[in-house]
């Protein structure tokens, strides 16, 4: 069991939704650019704030996350909003993703990913994306660290323009 498993595990098992209930602000921004209908693979989802939100815009979503914890959570949240989620728990590094299968590919600030490990995620997300789909991503840019109000503290897990 690595420490980032139970690092996220440990945090996710506090009785309130660490991240809260509400989607995603950028998310939220995006709608404009969802499909009126598709799949979608939220990756990473953790407490499931995001793929209940994608759901209700009546999307079919598959959520995947290495915490059970947070999945309990994300199963309850789905049911208080009466959306139908499949969650399943997921290595996002060695999930086998699937090619060309879904329409949006929605990752938002899961950088806790080393270099190496977000080459295999992102190629998976690559993989899974059907052509001409959609690529949601959103994470913190080294900028971040001046402010120091959170993300990874390691340069090389935020996320650059070239880099994307």
């Amino acid at each position: 069991m690595s420490e980032e498993y139970k690092r996220w595990e440990a945090r996710f098992s506090a009785p309130d939704y660490i991240f809260g209930k509400a989607p995603n602000h950028f998310l939220v921004r995006c709608k404009p650019l969802l499909p009126a209908s598709g799949r979608v693979l939220a990756v990473a989802d953790g407490e499931g704030r995001n793929s209940v939100w994608l759901a209700e815009q009546g999307l079919d979503v598959h959520a995947i996350d290495f915490s059970p914890a947070a999945q309990d959570k994300a199963h309850a949240l789905a049911r208080e909003h009466g959306v139908n989620v499949v969650f399943e728990l997921a290595d996002v590094h060695n999930w086998a993703y699937p090619a060309a299968v879904y329409d949006v590919v929605c990752e938002i600030f899961t950088q806790f990913s080393v270099p190496a490990e977000r080459a295999l995620k992102w190629a998976g997300m690559r993989k899974t994306l059907k052509p001409g789909g959609l690529l949601v991503i959103q994470g913190h840019t080294p900028r971040q660290l001046v402010y120091g109000t959170g993300g990874p503290k390691q340069v090389d897990q935020l996320y650059t323009r070239p880099m994307l």
